[in-house]
């Protein structure tokens, strides 16, 4: 484990506390880390400090459309906890979500691990290492208000505002490729978003493939039975309250979720 600040000792507690009392808090300008290493290594401390089960990592900032709203550079990431996921059709009381964004995503469990190594990892050793793909969605939720989120690397302390995670079909044929593979988002009936698996970096496959480098270089890697979810087709569309969702990726497979008052 990477060392960490007395000031991101203090950031860590407060966002294990938010966790465990599913609440949120403005962060202190003076507790954001400097860097996003030091907010990686905050993350790390909350998931350490949980001692929940992991379910594995979110991928964020894959379209270049998340990217420009969010103003990044590149990808960000997360951990995520089996605790907060689930099969379609979910039911989420909206007292018990904060701030909560609808993301339609490829789930991608991993058969084998990618552990360190001092070579990179190659595109077609990273996709040998899948079991299997499902279509999903990720509802995303932040320990910070979203009318005062702090800079970005507060949010990735925080897991990229890692959330539920809703598990829909498992997709058989993904090894034919995912890039061609229409998704659409409806809420009450009423299409709202629409994307393609292309949007995510060409290949929706190929931030898993990030990812595993991302983890060489920081000495862990990812190892097998993680999911990971590869970064959303369709944006953040945030949720409220009484409404429906329905995501459609193609023929293939539909997810459902219901946010009850």
């Amino acid at each position: 484990m990477k060392s960490i600040s007395g000031k991101q000792e203090e950031l860590a507690n407060l966002l294990v506390r938010a966790r465990r009392n599913v609440s949120q808090f403005s962060l202190p300008d003076d507790l954001v880390p400097d860097t996003a290493l030091e907010a990686y290594a905050v993350n790390q401390t909350v998931a350490e400090r949980l001692g929940w089960e992991p379910l594995g990592w979110k991928i964020a900032g894959t379209t270049d459309a998340v990217r420009g709203k969010l103003q990044l550079d590149g990808p960000i990431y997360g951990r995520t906890f089996r605790r907060f996921a689930c099969a379609s059709p979910a039911h989420f009381k909206a007292a018990e979500l904060l701030d909560p964004l609808i993301e339609c995503e490829f789930f991608v469990t991993l058969a084998h691990d990618l552990p360190p190594r001092d070579a990179p990892w190659t595109f077609p050793e990273t996709i040998e290492a899948i079991a299997e793909v499902h279509a999903g969605i990720e509802v995303a939720e932040c320990r910070y208000p979203r009318k005062a989120l702090p800079p970005l690397p507060g949010i990735l302390a925080d897991g990229s505002a890692s959330g539920r995670y809703v598990f829909g079909d498992r997709i058989e044929t993904w090894r034919e490729g995912l890039a061609s593979v229409p998704v659409r988002l409806e809420v009450d009936g009423a299409l709202r978003r629409e994307g393609v698996g292309a949007d995510v970096m060409g290949d929706p496959l190929r931030p898993l493939w990030w990812l595993a480098e991302q983890r060489r270089q920081w000495g862990d890697g990812l190892r097998a039975g993680e999911t990971i979810s590869t970064g959303s087709m369709t944006g953040m569309l945030p949720i409220r309250a009484g409404q429906h969702v329905r995501a459609r990726f193609g023929d293939v497979a539909t997810i459902e979720i219901t946010i009850d008052l």
